[in-house]
């Protein structure tokens, strides 16, 4: 029973093992607008979006990736609010504040809308993310795990701006840290 067992675990180990592996290259994954956000050509009114997507590769598994995108009242663009931390090995903050498209996919991966904040009051709830994002504490460190990590990042903007009511689910992993 014992050396069945033991097959049977090095067999799914494995399986699982087989799949880390990924003939895709994140250099030419797919970063392409997923469609969701409305076009900011013709949506006059503000818009808060909180995004999360499989995170890359076998981490996908079980972690996210989150980020804010946010277009206030007659603007013709997104910002967009993310903490990716190979930006941190170019020497670079792990922070981005930026105008871009609020609704890539993380690389190949589907967004999905987390959180969605549209027209009246939302021009404030904008101004009170956008200075959350400017005080964040971690805007140069960066560790997967227990964080600060992207998601790390989301919640520090949640816990500061509660009109957010933002619970992110348990895949947000590194969102605790803030806690």
């Amino acid at each position: 029973m014992k050396i069945l067992l033991t097959i049977m675990v090095l067999v799914l180990t494995g399986l699982a093992l087989a799949n880390c592996t990924s003939n895709n290259d994140w250099r030419t994954a797919s970063r392409e607008p997923a469609g969701i956000a409305p076009d900011p050509a013709t949506t006059r009114e503000p818009v808060l979006h909180v995004y999360g997507a499989d995170a890359w590769s076998w981490r996908g598994w079980f972690a996210i990736h989150t980020w804010i995108a946010a277009k206030r009242s007659g603007e013709d663009s997104y910002t967009v609010y993310d903490v990716v931390g190979w930006r941190g090995y170019r020497g670079q903050p792990v922070l981005r504040i930026s105008h871009d498209v609020p609704d890539r996919y993380w690389f190949g991966e589907r967004p999905r809308l987390l959180k969605e904040h549209k027209g009246a009051g939302v021009d404030a709830l904008i101004d009170a993310v956008d200075e959350a994002a400017q005080t964040y504490p971690w805007k140069t460190t960066y560790k997967a795990f227990p964080g600060p990590n992207s998601n790390t990042f989301t919640a520090w903007v949640a816990k500061q701006v509660p009109e957010l009511e933002l619970e992110l689910p348990f895949t947000a992993i590194g969102s605790g840290y803030v806690d």
